[in-house]
């Protein structure tokens, strides 16, 4: 493994423990104990709904946080950002894949839980990752990688995932 891409893998990972996990799980569990409350809707079948979306999270966003280090060459932490810009796995339906799992995960724990105060929380991570990403990491990189950015853009939706993977040309 070369030293670039090694420094990636650890900065990465030290990344993930400091953040994505503090947000989404740290916080969520200082927020509501993890405790069960009386189900959304009085209906136990939500917390399935919540439970998929931890599920479906966790792993998305392992991938994507992979993909940044291993070919993206930096971290998801702006003092160490990515030297090529991925395109691959889950960025070809939707172009912020951490941030989407991220909420997926805290939302689902509210689901899950029952938890209210968790929706909330959820709600205001995903407002924060917006402004983040409208003022501060689209122009970046829109700056640093020119067409290549700027193609991507117009073809994976920020948010919402595609139903069909982005080829690039």
């Amino acid at each position: 493994m070369s030293m670039r891409r090694a420094a990636a893998v650890i900065g990465t990972a030290i990344f993930f423990v400091f953040v994505p996990c503090v947000l989404a799980g740290v916080v969520p569990w200082w927020i509501s104990r993890w405790e069960f409350l009386p189900p959304f809707f009085d209906l136990q079948a939500t917390r399935a709904v919540g439970t998929l979306l931890v599920v479906a999270g966790l792993p998305g966003l392992v991938d994507s946080f992979a993909r940044f280090a291993l070919q993206g060459l930096g971290t998801p932490a702006p003092i160490a950002p990515p030297q090529h810009l991925v395109v691959t796995g889950l960025y070809r339906y939707v172009r912020n894949p951490m941030y989407v799992a991220v909420v997926a995960v805290i939302l689902g724990q509210a689901i899950l839980f029952g938890d209210s105060r968790l929706m909330t929380y959820g709600g205001l991570m995903w407002l924060a990752f917006h402004a983040f990403v409208l003022t501060y990491e689209e122009p970046v990189l829109a700056q640093k990688f020119g067409a290549q950015y700027e193609d991507f853009r117009a073809n994976v939706p920020r948010w919402i995932p595609r139903l069909s993977p982005w080829r690039t040309a």
